[in-house]
């Protein structure tokens, strides 16, 4: 579409609008924008769904059951290549949020893992290498295997559990049982017993520990210091028939992330996040990570995480090329993903820059004038306080990966199982 921009209501294509979210602290921008009018500025009527699992927003975005979704930032790309679901064509123009997630292990299981090593209090490569050495005294003792909870298969939630674990030299799918969770059953899934630990987003992580269930022992910002969390997406024949309506909505939640981003507004944001008709739990349940802290611990003061939560700040919304390549190398990594395809053209294909400026440009709004940035080079010292373009970037592991060096990334990961010849050969232009 073209980048003028008439403000006219009459130009939208469609004005009834049902989008659906599930419950978590991230789906705040969705809810921002409905409660605080920004929708309804743009002259939309918008409906929002709340809805019980990623699978559920996945197959009603992909039937036009919903217009558009909040969705975990590696599913377009997931969809789009069939792994874990059937091929979907979603596409998305914006970000909706950076950090947020946390992995929790039950209390039995802590406390052998702090028995051997308590600074897994404070470290999420110790915690992983105490967890390692509880594996290998069940495996000794013939126990069975200890059960994580993942959200979804191609979830980053997922990939940041597996990530964690490989750390230490722990194999996911062999050492370990991954199961999928819806994240509101989390909790009672890890009070029934069903797993012994999980990857989800906030606030489940914090009520675990309000209840006594568990500990948080990794934070995603410390796995990767600000990367994606969830996006906007809708299906890209709906992208292609409602350009106009499509880009009322990346318009109105860029003004309601802009809202979220300033520390005034959390407490606000808490209060109307915890209403049953979205989260349904205690205020401050839901108020603990938006106000930066991470409550690792019952009992023990909360761990301050300015950027538990990011929406704005950072160029936080801008849809970065670089991310969904990661996304692919870990579903290359795991084997989800087998036949070598083109990365470069599988990126654009979901990811759409272009789109993202338009509506930023329309609310006067700067962002990132190229479409890749290199991650893992940025630490917090080396980042300006007022800067608003990019904030920390590191790895749990320090890696870094340069623009066009996503394979040569992938090579020097522990247990991949991806076919890197055949990569290459398909990539061999792209990659630098």
């Amino acid at each position: 579409m073209s980048g003028k921009h008439n403000n006219k209501f009459a130009d939208l294509e469609k004005t009834e609008v049902k989008l659906g979210f599930i419950p978590l602290t991230d789906c705040a921008p969705l809810v921002i924008a409905q409660e605080k009018g920004y929708f309804a500025a743009e002259g939309l009527s918008v409906t929002l769904s709340r809805e019980s699992s990623w699978a559920g927003i996945r197959d009603k975005v992909g039937l036009g059951i919903l217009d558009g979704a909040q969705m975990i930032a590696s599913m377009p790309v997931a969809s789009r290549l069939g792994v874990s679901s059937p091929k979907l064509d979603f596409v998305s123009a914006m970000v909706l949020d950076l950090n947020g997630n946390a992995i929790t292990v039950n209390n039995h299981l802590y406390d052998r893992m702090y028995a051997i090593d308590p600074r897994v209090e404070f470290s999420p490569l110790v915690a992983a290498q105490a967890l390692q050495c509880v594996i290998e005294e069940d495996k000794r003792a013939r126990k069975p295997k200890l059960r994580f909870g993942i959200v979804y298969p191609c979830s980053t939630q997922s990939f940041e559990l597996r990530y964690w674990l490989a750390s230490s030299g722990i194999d996911p799918d062999n050492d370990v049982d991954i199961v999928v969770i819806p994240p509101p059953r989390m909790v009672t899934a890890m009070n029934d017993g069903e797993i012994q630990g999980f990857s989800v987003g906030e606030p489940w992580n914090t009520l675990a520990v309000q209840q006594q269930l568990g500990h948080v022992v990794a934070t995603k910002y410390q796995l990767w210091n600000n990367s994606p969390e969830k996006v906007f997406a809708v299906t890209e024949s709906w992208a292609e028939d409602h350009p106009f309506t499509h880009q009322a909505i990346l318009r109105a939640l860029l003004k309601a992330c802009i809202w979220l981003d300033k520390k005034e507004n959390r407490k606000a944001a808490a209060r109307i996040l915890s209403q049953a008709a979205y989260i349904a739990l205690p205020t401050d349940t839901v108020a603990m990570s938006l106000n930066g802290l991470s409550l690792k611990h019952f009992g023990k003061e909360p761990e301050k995480v300015p950027d538990f939560h990011v929406f704005h700040r950072y160029s936080a919304n801008f849809p970065w090329l670089n991310h969904p390549e990661w996304f692919i190398s870990q579903m290359y990594r795991w084997g989800q993903l087998t036949v070598p395809i083109d990365i470069e053209k599988t990126v654009r294909l979901v990811f759409k820059p272009a789109e993202y400026r338009i509506a930023a440009a329309a609310i006067g709004l700067d962002c990132p004038t190229i479409d890749r940035k290199t991650e893992g080079n940025l630490h917090e010292k080396m980042v300006l306080p007022k800067s608003q373009h990019l904030g920390p970037n590191q790895f749990l592991d320090g890696q870094v990966i340069t623009v066009g060096g996503i394979i040569r990334y992938l090579e020097q990961q522990n247990f991949s199982q991806a076919d890197i010849p055949a990569l290459r050969l398909i990539n061999t232009k792209k990659e630098a």
